[in-house]
């Protein structure tokens, strides 16, 4: 059967972290799809450097842009814009999709016409090859809406799920304007502003590997500067409230 329905992955790179993209796209290219489904790679460099596209695999599903450097979240907005799928799946540069990741999302979205997006539990890659997890993830399942930014708002800011592992529909991605205009925690914005206006799912199988190595912008000392995480945390928190006390909710049934 030939696809007709397209799952965009959307990885915003910067030279630094360019080296780990063939290890993104081996990941890829493991996964199975189901029947009339094909994925893209749309991939954004954050700046206009000459390091990057060495890198990218020469692959008729893998579209390579660049743009003004402005962090993680204006690339994935301006790779957004060659996106064709109605489902998007975020995969940082320097991370790995298990086997079946997409396979389940996919399932997820068209099983319950209800849920908005999508995430799973998450392993830490070290650079020894092992992996970590974590205690605490939420049952396999629904995930209210609300439940998640009730969650991060009582439990010092951290969310019960990572979004870095975010599968969506593009029309309530673009209706909630994407991705915050922050230096950091921008994903963690849009997750919460998600949860504010519609249901989740969560699935229980590792759907992540999220590489710690040196040079990634998280472990910069500039992360965790109190001021700035303060000035993130609040607008994060107003941007989801106001959305809440809309009472405005997505409905893919309906249309968004």
């Amino acid at each position: 059967m030939a696809p007709t329905q397209t799952i965009s992955v959307l990885t915003a790179v910067h030279a630094p972290g360019a080296h780990y993209l063939p290890d993104a796209y081996k990941s890829l290219l493991a996964q199975e799809l189901p029947p009339g489904w094909a994925w893209e790679w749309i991939v954004q460099e954050d700046g206009e450097s000459t390091d990057v596209e060495p890198h990218v695999p020469d692959d008729a599903r893998v579209s390579f842009g660049q743009g003004r450097s402005g962090r993680a979240a204006m690339a994935r907005m301006l790779g957004l814009a060659r996106a064709r799928g109605e489902i998007v799946k975020v995969l940082d540069a320097d991370d790995q999709l298990p086997p079946g990741t997409l396979a389940r999302d996919i399932d997820a979205l068209q099983r319950r016409p209800d849920i908005g997006w999508a995430t799973s539990r998450v392993l830490d890659l070290l650079p020894d090859g092992s992996t970590v997890g974590f205690e605490g993830d939420p049952p396999e399942g629904e995930l209210a809406r609300g439940s998640v930014l009730e969650y991060w708002q009582t439990h010092d800011f951290r969310a019960p799920v990572h979004p870095a592992t975010l599968a969506v529909r593009r029309d309530l991605l673009l209706s909630l304007g994407g991705w915050m205009a922050l230096p950091a925690s921008e994903d963690t914005g849009l997750l919460l502003a998600l949860s504010a206006v519609s249901t989740g799912w969560f699935h229980a199988e590792t759907g992540l590997f999220y590489r710690k190595w040196p040079g990634q912008v998280t472990s910069d000392a500039a992360h965790t500067a109190p001021a700035e995480r303060e000035a993130r945390m609040a607008v994060i928190q107003a941007r989801a409230a106001a959305l809440a006390a809309t009472n405005w909710s997505y409905s893919p049934v309906a249309g968004g």
